[in-house]
């Protein structure tokens, strides 16, 4: 579906995102996203408490993305704004299990909220110049829930998007609140984040955000997750002792959500000043979580598609490799994305574990593939070094990670989990002289390692 309002041109998006990444990784995003119908681009799930706290940086930002062509499908709580309204008008109010018990006189009172508060955000986006149409009901067939405790709370049955593209093909950003009507026309109180999963479900979209104050999903010290690889990292993160039950229940939620959609789908979690970084560049400013991919072990290459593993180390590093160097090379572990997006490659003829090769393909950048990678590696080899050409834009990167780095020539040289200095230094010096394992390039290239520097985690060694 196109809308009728046209875009910017193609030169000038660009020029305005490039404040935020670089006009490669724009580029890139620009075409997977302009690649996809109009109605699919995203589902953004806006909780209550944004509207109070951040409607200017919401809408400003929900603005621009129609400015360059892209109509997210807005989709809103107003849970906050509920409590104050029936507190004000002495109305008890009550949850179980995390969800309000919704009687007759809640229920009215919700739908003076819903409606309000979906009128605001859409007037705020009119006054930025981008075109919205509330929606307050008719996309969400709904059934009463089967616990009658819970008073009029629906459980969706059926997604009605005829409104949603009338709105998308009139150039207008659709604003849903997150209510229902049953077919005898009686109005239901559903879970915004509910209806969000069951509308992202209906929609099939590129992107699902879920905007939030903390800007991502928080490690145990407080810093927002990267990149999740739920194939590789879902296990392993519920079982740690800082996951919460919360966020435990909603990484398996999204997985199953993820679950049901095309490969090339993803969730964000992020903020409304910090959306716009988080569609764009490789780095982003959130946590991105996809379905991802698995990463298998190897000892040496008997289990290898030789091959596929030299197309995706060339591809990467748009180099050739010398010919046989596999082969030769003392190879102690190979960590390799199942569907060869991604290596790791560790030989052990050095004083430690020397990581040799660290690729991933132009085509999975950004895709939080290289921090899964990473965090197998770490897992794996408790001591190892590795060399980085200096101009390398990764290297800050490298230097959160590493625990030290000297600079040798025109590399820099990284280790982690080294303690005593003189075995350093041996490092050091074999790194130092290791030589090239890709021929020389016939005309001027990048360095060994090319790729920005990125949150999202992806680098050649």
């Amino acid at each position: 579906m196109t809308p009728n309002t046209a875009p910017a041109p193609r030169d000038t998006i660009i020029d305005l995102l490039q404040n935020f990444g670089t006009k490669k990784e724009i580029d890139q995003y620009l075409r997977a996203f302009q690649g996809v119908e109009t109605s699919r681009f995203a589902v953004v799930k806006v909780g209550g408490g944004l509207l109070l706290d951040e409607m200017d940086e919401l809408a400003s930002t929900l603005a621009f993305l129609s400015r360059i062509g892209l109509l997210p499908i807005v989709i809103h709580g107003a849970g906050p704004q509920l409590t104050a309204a029936l507190k004000d008008e002495n109305i008890d109010s009550h949850f179980v299990a995390g969800s309000r018990v919704t009687t007759p006189e809640v229920l009215a009172v919700a739908r003076r909220v819903f409606q309000r508060e979906c009128v605001r955000l859409c007037e705020q986006l009119e006054a930025r110049g981008a075109r919205a149409r509330p929606i307050v009901s008719g996309v969400f067939e709904a059934k009463r829930t089967n616990e009658s405790s819970m008073g009029w709370v629906g459980v969706v049955s059926k997604v009605d998007l005829s409104l949603v593209s009338s709105a998308i093909d009139s150039g207008q950003i659709p604003v849903i609140s997150s209510l229902g009507v049953s077919p005898e026309g009686q109005t239901l109180n559903i879970n915004a984040d509910v209806a969000a999963r069951e509308l992202a479900l209906a929609v099939q979209p590129r992107k699902v955000i879920f905007l939030t104050p903390t800007s991502g999903l928080l490690d145990p010290e407080g810093r927002v997750i990267p990149a999740v690889n739920l194939e590789e990292d879902l296990e392993r993160m519920i079982a740690s002792s800082w996951v919460s039950g919360g966020m435990a229940l909603k990484l398996r939620e999204i997985k199953r959500l993820l679950d049901q959609m095309p490969a090339t789908s993803s969730v964000s979690v992020t903020s409304s000043r910090h959306l716009v970084r988080e569609l764009f560049t490789h780095k982003g400013q959130g946590t991105l979580i996809q379905r991802g991919v698995r990463i298998a072990e190897r000892k040496d290459l008997s289990c290898v598609d030789v091959p596929r593993l030299v197309e995706l180390l060339e591809s990467s590093f748009q180099k050739r490799l010398k010919e046989g160097w596999l082969q030769e090379a003392a190879i102690s572990r190979i960590l390799l994305a199942n569907d060869f997006s991604a290596v790791a490659i560790v030989t052990s003829d050095g004083p430690a574990p020397y990581l040799d090769k660290f690729a991933v393909t132009s085509k999975a950048q950004g895709a939080g593939i290289g921090a899964s990678l990473w965090n197998r590696l770490v897992a794996s080899e408790p001591e190892f070094f590795w060399r980085s050409r200096r101009a390398n834009q990764i290297n800050p990167w490298y230097f959160e990670r590493a625990d030290g780095a000297v600079r040798r020539g025109d590399w820099v040289i990284f280790w982690k989990g080294l303690r005593d200095p003189d075995h350093i230094a041996a490092c050091v010096e074999h790194a130092a002289a290791l030589p090239q394992s890709f021929h020389a390039p016939e005309q001027a290239a990048p360095p060994d390692i090319q790729i920005p520097g990125a949150t999202h985690a992806d680098a050649l060694v």
